[in-house]
């Protein structure tokens, strides 16, 4: 919240920025210098990270989707074989 002396924000870890505002200082320019402190700290860069964290896939996860990406491999491979896919063809239509 912005207060008329005194502008703050706490992060999950107890990181504080602080500013206080000077007699002549405007409103914006207290927000930006605030705005500056907490780009300096990472606060922001640190929020988002933590905002779209994935979490590294288990084993079990991997090895399921190898064996998957693996028998659409072999598939593939077949149709081939057979002349039903041509492999020169592309694979249709995509980013251009």
């Amino acid at each position: 919240m912005l207060q008329s002396s005194l502008l703050m924000a706490t992060v999950k870890n107890a990181v504080r920025v602080e500013v206080r505002r000077s007699k002549n200082e405007s409103s914006a320019s207290l927000i930006r210098r605030f705005s500056r402190r907490a780009q300096g700290l990472n606060i922001v860069r640190g929020l988002r990270a933590q905002h779209y964290f994935s979490r590294t896939k288990s084993k079990n996860v991997q090895h399921a989707r190898a064996m998957i990406k693996g028998a659409r491999r072999m598939e593939y491979n077949e149709q081939v074989k057979l002349g039903k896919i041509d492999p020169a063809a592309g694979r249709g239509k995509g980013r251009k």
